[in-house]
């Protein structure tokens, strides 16, 4: 019998607008994404959990803060307690944030406007779930697009981030466009399952769009996904 392919949701808000380029960008890798709508009180049967980029609510108070009670939003709870890796893309890292499976809060960028542009980041923390097909130091070309990116820490949890390995991704010098702390472009829960970063590897997946290298992310989900698959009998 031939396993299934993982599986991976991938939450849709009102006003979500990367969730087409996700389930896109991971069933190239060899996944099955099934969108989730926000009113959904259960997720499916999946091995991964995405939550893509875009304006849920509007961004209203704060981006990502009026997401976060979406009933959707306790059983990706009960699935990140379990284990189960979670990633958040841009607007799905500023829920993250808000919902408290991830430390630290995401500012309006330094300079007050939208950005969008190719942007180099650098693998600070290399291993399951999302950067095992990756290296420390490797640095990958990825586009960014977002008003609200500047990641803030105070100090204590700043130090704890860096003590515990928890920051996965910074922003090369010279190409962090929000002002966030200590260049910092994606971050790992303690438990290491849960992760969310700024830029967007769903549009880094191929070369036609400018870089293939937003695959080394979505692609490690995609293997740790793989790995939590139901053993079969052969």
């Amino acid at each position: 019998m031939t396993a299934r392919r993982p599986r991976v949701a991938v939450l849709v808000f009102p006003g979500s607008n990367d969730d087409g380029d996700a389930v896109f960008a991971l069933e190239a890798l060899g996944a099955e994404a099934v969108p989730v709508w926000h009113r959904d009180s259960e997720l499916p049967a999946a091995e991964a959990v995405v939550l893509p980029g875009g304006f849920s609510y509007g961004d209203y108070l704060r981006c990502g803060a009026i997401a976060r009670f979406s009933p959707v939003m306790g059983p990706v709870r009960e699935f990140a307690a379990s284990g189960g890796p979670v990633l958040g893309i841009c607007n799905g890292f500023q829920v993250l944030c808000e919902a408290g499976l991830l430390p630290g809060i995401l500012r309006p960028n330094e300079s007050l406007r939208f950005h969008c542009a190719d942007v180099r980041v650098v693998v600070e923390h290399a291993a399951a779930p999302f950067t095992s097909r990756l290296h420390i130091g490797e640095q990958l070309t990825i586009p960014v697009k977002h008003a609200e990116g500047a990641f803030f820490a105070p100090a204590a949890l700043l130090s704890r981030l860096e003590r515990h390995r928890q920051i996965v991704l910074r922003y090369a010098p010279d190409h962090n466009p929000n002002g966030s702390i200590a260049n910092i472009a994606g971050v790992r829960s303690a438990e290491g399952n849960v992760m969310g970063l700024m830029p967007h590897p769903e549009h880094a997946v191929e070369p036609l769009l400018g870089s293939s290298d937003g695959a080394g992310v979505l692609g490690s989900l995609v293997d740790a996904a793989r790995q939590r698959l139901p053993l079969t009998a052969s």
